[in-house]
């Protein structure tokens, strides 16, 4: 479902992260990792979930981030929704490559905010889910690390994920 100011204005960067973050669909995957991963479910870390705990929230933020760094000017120039590197340029009057230091800079904030909660002792969540949303930032930002690793054919991406998936690391 596309918001209805897409059309109507351009959102500004926070405008822009407050719908953003829940449309890339990393709450989706990590309701199925949390389904699949906890051993004990509790009502208290389902509500907790289904209310998008901040350990969600976070690595949401880092995959949209990463992936609109990675994809925003080719699905800009289609077309699409401005992306936060563009809100960040519309809100600051910025260039592109401010735009994308600041975008990096708030990849590594959200990362401080999550690996707090990663830590944290009075988490609701077992330590094999808090691990499947740090590990969906970091496939995101291995996945969108040269641009768009998702939709586009890109050598380098496909040798990486040819080799995380088929060759043994020791």
């Amino acid at each position: 479902m596309v918001p209805q100011w897409t059309h109507s204005h351009k959102p500004n960067l926070e405008e822009y992260l407050n719908t953003s973050w829940i449309s890339i669909g990393a709450a989706v995957i990590l309701t199925h990792a949390f389904f699949r991963v906890t051993p004990t479910l509790t009502k208290e870390a389902c509500d907790s979930l289904y209310g998008y705990h901040d350990i969600v929230r976070w690595s949401s933020i880092i995959l949209r981030l990463a992936d609109d760094l990675g994809t925003s000017v080719d699905e800009v120039n289609r077309g699409d929704v401005p992306k936060s590197i563009q809100c960040y340029m519309n809100d600051n009057n910025a260039s592109e490559e401010e735009a994308r230091e600041h975008v990096k800079w708030m990849i590594g904030e959200t990362w401080k905010k999550m690996n707090g909660d990663r830590v944290a002792k009075d988490s609701l969540f077992c330590k094999d889910f808090v691990g499947c949303a740090a590990d969906l930032g970091r496939m995101a930002q291995y996945m969108y690390h040269y641009g768009n690793g998702h939709g586009i054919q890109h050598p380098i991406i496909h040798q990486q994920m040819t080799d995380c998936l088929f060759h043994h690391f020791l």
